[in-house]
């Protein structure tokens, strides 16, 4: 009879050595880092190309106001929000983010089966939830 860490040991020691067998951790990981590092390379060319080949101009106080349609600016830049607009964008940035979730549940449908589909109705039932939640508390309601 085999006690737990005897099985442990045993399992591990299968999986481990069919994993390990001819694989090179360190190349493996070396590829990453080098596409990791192309990236970043090419992040700061770009970077690089666009300080290099951009106008340089000298800052003016007519090149330094805002441009509305061409009239002159009247007031500050600066607005003030009413407070309830930003639970209302959160609650459309939440919703929209979900709504990304469903176009991927609805490209793997097929092969979650029933399982999927019960799932996905359980993070709708969430989602109709936490909206039925919003509009109770007022916060869908436009100033």
């Amino acid at each position: 009879m085999f006690t737990a860490g005897a099985m442990l040991a045993t399992l591990l020691a299968v999986d481990l050595g069919d994993c390990l067998k001819g694989v090179n951790f360190l190349f493996e990981f070396g590829k990453i880092a080098f596409f990791t590092l192309v990236g970043v390379l090419l992040v700061g060319l770009i970077y690089f190309l666009n300080w290099f080949l951009s106008p340089k101009t000298v800052p003016t106080q007519l090149r330094n106001t805002a441009y509305e349609c061409g009239d002159p600016p009247v007031g500050s830049g600066w607005a003030r929000y009413h407070l309830s607009y930003y639970p209302f964008a959160l609650l459309f940035v939440v919703f929209d983010v979900e709504a990304i979730f469903l176009f991927a549940w609805v490209a793997a449908f097929k092969p979650l089966g029933l399982f999927g589909l019960i799932e996905v109705m359980i993070f709708i039932l969430m989602l109709v939830a936490g909206l039925v939640y919003a509009w109770r508390k007022g916060v869908l309601k436009w100033v």
